[in-house]
C-alpha cells in the first residue's frame, strides 16, 4: 500500500513545475525521502529543489572530488522552455531513467512572475545579485534574490573546492532571434577561462560563447565570483508560453547536462564554439533614448565602422571596431540600464589561452 509520504513524493518529483506553480508546500515530515536509485531529495524552498546520490553522504573535508551542480532556470518568469526541461530531469532522475553521480541543486528562479507569465514584476531578477538587491528593499524581486544567494551559497559551501568540482548552469531562452540560435555567455571574474566549461558548451551543442569583461550582477556572476563555480548563463532560444516549446530543439543542452550529472564525457570531436569578446555596452540614460536598430534585428548581427547605432540627448554611439556585432538590444529597459551589449571576434586568442 502506497503511503501518504510516497504519493507527496510522487507528485513533487513527478511534475516539479506543476507543484511549484501550484504554490503548495510539502508537510515538514515529507520534505525529504528517498527516490531511484537511492537518491536523496530535499525540497528545500518554493522552486527549489536537492538531489544527492546514495554515495553523497561522505562530507566535502574528507577531500573526495565531488562534484556539485547547480541548474538554474526561470530566473525570467516567461523563459518556459528550459523550465519545462529541468521539470522533465527532476521527473526522470526520481523514476531512475536519467543517472545522478554528483550533488545537484535545481533552481526555480522567478516562481511569481512564471505564474504571472511575465520576465519579472518589479525589478529584472538576473539584474538583483552580488547583493544588489539591497539597493531595490521594496521590490517585489530583491528577497527572492536573496534567496537564491543563500540558496547558492549554502550548496556550495558543502562542496569539494577541487577544480572543476563546482559548476552553475543557468538557462534562459532569448526576447528575439539570433544569429547562433543557442548560445552561452560566461562571468568575469579574472580567473583563466575553464576547457572543461568550453568542452561542456561543445557537448551542449552551443554554437557560440560570449564572454563579459566586467563584473556584473546575473547569478551566474554570483555564483562563479562568490561561491567558485565553473558559470554559465545559457540562451537557448526564444520566449514562449509553457506548453508551446518544442523541446527537441535543446537536445543538445539537456543531453549535456544530464552527461555531466551522470559524469559522461562529451563528443571530443566537435570543434569548440566560436567566441566574442564583450567591448563596450550601449546605456539608455533617458525616456529620449532612440535605439537606431530595426524592432527585429537579430541577436549577433553585425555592423560596419561608423555605423550610429544609439543616440540619447548628446550622447551617440557609433560602431568603432571594422565590425561589432549587437547582442541583447532592448530600448524598453529603465534609464540607466544596459539596452545592448556590443562584441567582437575572439575565437582563434580564446581557445588558444583555454586553461
Amino acid at each position: 500500500m502506497t503511503s501518504s509520504a510516497e504519493r507527496g513524493m510522487s507528485a513533487l518529483l513527478g511534475d516539479f513545475l506543476g507543484h511549484t506553480l501550484a504554490g503548495t508546500r510539502p508537510a515538514a515530515g515529507d520534505a525529504q525521502g528517498v527516490c531511484a536509485n537511492g537518491v536523496h531529495w530535499t525540497w528545500l524552498d518554493e522552486g527549489i529543489l536537492q538531489l544527492e546520490p546514495e554515495a553523497v553522504a561522505v562530507p566535502a573535508s574528507s577531500g573526495r572530488c565531488l562534484r556539485s551542480v547547480l541548474a538554474s532556470a526561470g530566473v525570467h518568469g516567461d523563459e518556459t522552455a528550459p523550465i519545462e526541461l529541468l521539470s522533465r530531469l527532476v521527473r526522470d532522475i526520481a523514476e531512475g531513467q536519467a543517472a545522478l553521480t554528483c550533488r545537484l541543486l535545481v533552481i526555480l528562479g522567478n516562481v511569481d512572475a512564471m505564474r504571472a507569465a511575465c520576465r519579472y514584476l518589479d525589478d529584472d531578477l538576473n539584474r538583483l545579485f552580488s547583493g544588489r538587491h539591497a539597493h531595490v528593499p521594496n521590490s517585489h524581486e530583491a528577497p527572492r534574490a536573496a534567496a537564491l544567494e543563500h540558496a547558492a551559497t549554502q550548496f556550495f559551501a558543502d562542496a569539494s573546492s577541487a577544480p572543476g568540482a563546482r559548476w552553475h548552469i543557468d538557462m534562459h531562452t532569448a526576447i528575439r532571434a539570433s544569429v547562433f540560435e543557442q548560445f552561452a555567455l560566461l562571468p568575469h571574474t579574472g580567473a583563466p577561462l575553464s576547457r572543461a566549461m568550453f568542452e561542456w558548451l561543445r557537448d551542449a551543442s552551443i554554437a557560440a560563447v560570449l564572454l563579459h569583461t566586467t563584473k556584473g550582477n546575473t547569478y551566474s556572476h554570483f555564483t562563479a565570483q562568490a561561491c567558485g563555480a565553473e558559470a554559465c548563463t545559457l540562451e537557448l532560444g526564444k520566449v514562449r508560453p509553457f506548453g508551446q516549446n518544442d523541446l527537441t530543439r535543446f537536445a543538445g543542452s539537456d543531453k549535456a547536462l544530464r552527461h555531466l550529472l551522470a559524469g559522461v564525457e562529451g563528443d571530443a570531436a566537435a570543434p569548440l564554439p566560436r567566441v566574442f569578446t564583450v567591448i563596450d555596452q550601449i546605456t539608455k540614460q533617458s525616456d529620449a533614448f532612440e535605439l537606431l536598430v530595426a524592432a527585429d534585428v537579430a541577436n549577433f548581427t553585425p555592423y560596419e565602422q561608423g555605423t550610429l547605432l544609439a543616440r540619447d540627448g548628446d550622447y551617440r554611439y557609433a560602431v568603432r571596431h571594422p565590425e561589432e556585432r549587437i547582442v541583447f538590444p532592448n530600448p524598453t529597459v529603465k534609464p540607466g540600464l544596459r539596452a545592448g551589449l556590443l562584441v567582437v571576434e575572439t575565437t582563434r586568442e580564446t581557445l588558444a589561452g583555454l586553461a
